[in-house]
């Protein structure tokens, strides 16, 4: 029921939505400068991502080359920017899903939670 058994302010609830709409692109916004790392083999090879999931920087320890052997460097590559990613996933859900529940709580399409 609405207050006073009437219909529901729209203006209010179009102004509320325009908040959180306002707050969901600031949130997004942080999330694209905030960085997380993600690592694999120990620590020998760590990868940067944004909190959007993009690729910021990759480092990888010399003792971690085998010429020999590059097939393991490369399952190290992947498993580090997949922890990054993982953890960025993370930090996304927690940071947009209080808006998410306030738009229902269905989530938001392309958003990974």
């Amino acid at each position: 029921m609405f207050p006073g058994g009437g219909q529901p302010d729209m203006q209010a609830l179009l102004q509320q939505a325009q908040q959180m709409q306002q707050q969901l692109a600031r949130t997004q916004a942080e999330l694209a400068e905030t960085t997380v790392q993600g690592t694999a083999g120990g620590g020998l090879v760590q990868a940067t991502v944004s909190g959007t999931g993009e690729l910021k920087g990759l480092v990888i320890d010399p003792k971690a080359v085998d010429p020999d052997d590059t097939e393991t460097l490369a399952d190290l590559v992947l498993a580090a920017v997949r922890d990054a990613n993982a953890a960025a996933q993370r930090l996304a859900a927690e940071r947009l899903g209080p808006l998410a529940q306030g738009l229902g709580g269905g989530g938001i399409p392309g958003l990974p939670f």
